[in-house]
């Protein structure tokens, strides 16, 4: 069974996906699911935990989804983590198979804020 899993631990988790609030949970549902889809936020409560560090985790363990979205808002991080998946599947690392997509996601929706 794929499923789709949502890394964040402020924004609410879409419907349909399996949500992993830490980087620990994530990579526990990558090495024990087929992952389809997979989104992923930069900034966690864990500020020595982030989007980034697990992304260099998958890459040197070879972790991976068949999709691939970064929906972080910070700008650096989230181009840093995408800087970084490029960059192996240029070097071989990862498959080139896999869509890495960089799709910022509002921390509020503006219907929350009416």
């Amino acid at each position: 069974m794929q499923i789709s899993v949502f890394l964040d631990d402020y924004r609410t988790c879409p419907s349909g996906y399996v949500l992993a609030e830490n980087i620990d949970q994530c990579i526990s549902l990558l090495r024990n699911n087929c992952v389809d889809h997979l989104s992923l936020d930069h900034d966690l409560v864990n500020k020595t935990r982030n989007g980034l560090m697990l992304v260099e985790y998958m890459v040197n363990n070879h972790l991976y989804a068949k999709r691939i979205t970064i929906h972080s808002a910070n700008a650096v991080g989230s181009k840093a983590m995408y800087k970084y998946f490029k960059k192996a599947q240029d070097e071989f690392k990862m498959p080139k198979s896999i869509k890495v997509i960089l799709k910022p996601m509002p921390l509020h929706s503006i219907a929350a804020c009416r």
